[in-house]
């Protein structure tokens, strides 16, 4: 295995010499997504610990895994690949920070298929998510990968001071040359478990230009809806005081450290599942996968995210379903629970972009900023997101 300084690439296939070459297949990539963090990880359980320094967030280690196995590397029913395992040491240090034990994390990417999710943005990425609901694993764009990788010291500073946020939680960096194209991808926490369904998903910004769920995708099976779409169906959602405000304190802070990051373009991701769920027939219940063998992850639910104590509102009704960290809430008579997290924080690299939507977010908000700051999601949800008291 080499071990070289950085030479990052990005999300969307991209060819790396002059031939025709021809794309993995999905079976052979998810195959090489598993065999790559496996081998990598693995050997990672022989260096000893120590302090992460600064040349640790640009340490690249790379490892070619021929199809007929070599005396490092084993055989394999895949084409050849080259993997590459980006600031391996910075993003230990990260899982240990979230109590993630390497068997841990290589049992639940490693140990069962991976499942394929389809994409609900307008972005080309493809979503894979580990069998246990715990990890999503993301690809991205050159320039993604190389911005999530120039925030790492900044991100790793953040994580020590706060681990509780909202904020993506990244747990490996990662690219796979195959076939002449570069694949790159990240490990992040997984926000919304597919143990409850989700009655409603939105995608929110704190703006209300163009952010309408188009008819193509409000005819899926399971629509993301925007900020209009929120207003017209929910108006607010009621949380009981201390938790509104755990839930606003966190917002506020995680979004001053994007300011930080000169980062204005992203959302928040709302999952909505309805407790009451006879009012909800035909729409769905609880899902046909459970978390197997309980939370692994410190930190990773939307409860624990928000700095909660932990206890749970006094609306929240006697049931025996697990809540896998859900926060309650309720919308008029129906009793929720609310999951949530801050996304797509990497794609404002684009400076054009983030130019314009910071603008828009602050010229066609209808949620008002507080006294003297702009207008930012967080400012803004504090128009949905209500206190009891």
């Amino acid at each position: 295995m080499s071990s070289t300084a950085d030479e990052t690439g990005g999300g969307r296939p991209q060819k790396t010499g002059g031939k025709d070459h021809k794309k993995p297949t999905a079976e052979a990539l998810r195959g090489a997504i598993q065999l790559g963090i496996g081998y990598t990880v693995g050997n990672m359980t022989s260096k000893p610990d120590r302090d992460v320094l600064m040349q640790d967030f640009y340490v690249v280690e790379s490892v070619f895994l021929p199809s007929e196995g070599s005396n490092l590397t084993p055989a394999h029913h895949y084409p050849d690949f080259r993997f590459k395992n980006y600031a391996p040491l910075a993003f230990r240090y990260f899982r240990e920070l979230f109590g993630i034990k390497p068997d841990d994390y290589l049992y639940s990417i490693c140990k069962e298929p991976l499942i394929e999710l389809s994409n609900p943005g307008a972005s080309s990425s493809w979503f894979y998510l580990t069998s246990d609901d715990e990890f999503i694993i993301k690809t991205v764009q050159h320039k993604e990968a190389e911005f999530l990788q120039k925030l790492l010291p900044g991100y790793y500073m953040n994580l020590n001071q706060n681990p509780r946020t909202l904020l993506p939680k990244f747990y490996g960096l990662y690219c796979i040359q195959c076939g002449g194209v570069n694949i790159r991808l990240v490990v992040m926490n997984n926000v919304l478990p597919r143990s409850l369904k989700m009655h409603y998903k939105y995608d929110l910004k704190g703006s209300t230009y163009k952010r309408r769920a188009s008819r193509k995708e409000r005819a899926k099976p399971s629509p993301t809806f925007k900020d209009l779409d929120f207003q017209e169906m929910h108006e607010g959602l009621y949380f009981d005081a201390d938790t509104y405000n755990a839930l606003m304190k966190t917002l506020q802070r995680d979004c001053r450290v994007l300011e930080s990051f000169k980062i204005m373009d992203y959302s928040l991701l709302l999952g909505i599942h309805v407790l009451d769920r006879k009012k909800m027939r035909g729409r769905g219940g609880i899902g046909d996968s459970k978390r197997q063998g309980g939370q692994k992850v410190l930190y990773s639910t939307a409860r624990e995210s928000i700095q909660g104590d932990g206890k749970v509102a006094e609306f929240l009704p006697d049931t025996d379903d697990d809540t896998l960290g859900g926060i309650p809430a309720k919308h008029k008579d129906e009793k929720l629970l609310i999951f949530l997290g801050i996304i797509d924080i990497l794609q404002s690299y684009r400076d054009d972009r983030r130019t314009s939507s910071s603008t828009l977010a602050m010229e066609d908000s209808t949620f008002p900023a507080s006294n003297s700051q702009a207008s930012t999601p967080e400012s803004g949800l504090d128009v949905y997101l209500v206190s009891n008291r």
